[in-house]
């Protein structure tokens, strides 16, 4: 990466900033075209559910051979929404990290090729910064500082955002990730992939107060998360019920996963809030569109007089759009990236994100 001098910036600055941006860091191919970081001109995303649900989850192979086969068509398609040529763009971004790096590979290499062709600058994103960005599309008013709870398939952070493109990392998963706790129960109780969407449709069916399952506790005073024993604990009921031969309530089970979920995630997001001095509190990735942990922090920002802030559940899932936005900050600072540019699957965010298991 390097970083252009101030004239470059303050120029930037004034001028009307159009982005496209490419993201392809899982299962989901996307192309958006951005302009200023808060106005979505188009947002294509190519799903891969269906192609990945007979599997159970997602193949990165898989994946990867499907991007391939659709980003050409997704880059067309944002282009064409937006009713512009590749000439009116100023600037290409892409996700470079983290994600399955086959995947990343695919929407770098696009991402370049397009850059080298056209002249335009490349600006590489991060996949979680984009996550937390969507936030800016959603509510143009939103400005750092702030508190944004990451939550996804493969992901779970608290993040102090300082400023545009300033991350302090407070809290994150010390093994699953909340996203990845919801697939893997799902696929316990026999809902089936992806987890969440279907957990949280369960759960409205149940009782959350049925089964007392455990919240985990880190260290004192961490705002760490710890996800692998509550899913233990789910499939301890589940093989407990099964041995005994009783019957289980498929929905009561969902209910009380989840609210034990988003019990942890709630109360260490407005712990951390009150310790930053932090009045806006927002929430970003996959598990962010859960409608139960949605309720419960808007609630518990309206008890304290927070103001609370998410994205609409298009942009909580992996999309360009979010993408198009953060690069736009990072372009503003003069960020740009050369032809050297490589997927990096464990691309750390910010300052103090630690190491689990070999996770990010």
């Amino acid at each position: 990466m390097s970083i252009k001098n101030e004239n470059d910036i303050e120029k930037n600055k004034a001028d009307d900033i159009t982005i496209l941006a490419i993201e392809s860091s899982c299962d989901e191919t996307a192309a958006a075209v951005v302009r200023n970081g808060r106005e979505v001109l188009s947002n294509i995303i190519s799903s891969q559910i269906a192609l990945h649900t007979i599997y159970g989850g997602v193949v990165p192979e898989i994946a990867s051979r499907k991007h391939v086969e659709k980003i050409n068509g997704c880059v067309r398609a944002a282009l064409d929404e937006a009713k512009l040529r590749l000439e009116d763009i100023d600037a290409i971004a892409v996700t470079y990290g983290p994600g399955l790096v086959g995947a990343l590979l695919v929407g770098v290499s696009e991402a370049k090729a397009l850059s080298f062709v056209t002249g335009k600058p490349l600006v590489g994103v991060h996949h979680i910064e984009g996550h937390i960005c969507a936030n800016y599309i959603e509510d143009k008013t939103l400005e750092p500082p702030f508190i944004c709870l990451v939550a996804s398939g493969g992901h779970s952070h608290l993040v102090y955002v300082k400023d545009y493109g300033e991350y302090d990392i407070i809290g994150q998963t010390r093994d699953d990730a909340a996203g990845e706790a919801f697939d893997k129960v799902a696929r316990a109780i026999g809902l089936g992939y992806p987890g969440g969407p279907k957990v949280d449709a369960a759960a409205k069916e149940g009782n959350p107060e049925a089964i007392h399952f455990p919240r985990a506790k880190t260290t004192e005073k961490s705002y760490d998360f710890s996800f692998s024993g509550l899913k233990s604990a789910v499939l301890n009921y589940l093989n407990q019920a099964e041995m005994k031969g009783e019957s289980v309530n498929i929905n009561d089970v969902a209910a009380s996963f989840q609210k034990a979920v988003i019990d942890v995630l709630t109360e260490h997001t407005i712990e951390a809030a009150a310790e930053y001095g932090c009045d806006k509190i927002a929430i970003a990735g996959g598990v962010a569109s859960n409608t139960a942990l949605r309720a419960r922090l808007e609630k518990e920002c309206k008890d304290r007089g927070y103001t609370f802030y998410r994205p609409s559940p298009v942009l909580c899932t992996d999309n360009a759009a979010m993408i198009g936005a953060a690069g736009y900050y990072e372009f503003l600072k003069g960020v740009r990236s050369g032809m050297d540019l490589n997927a990096v699957p464990n691309l750390p965010l910010g300052n103090r994100e630690r190491r689990y298991h070999g996770r990010s």
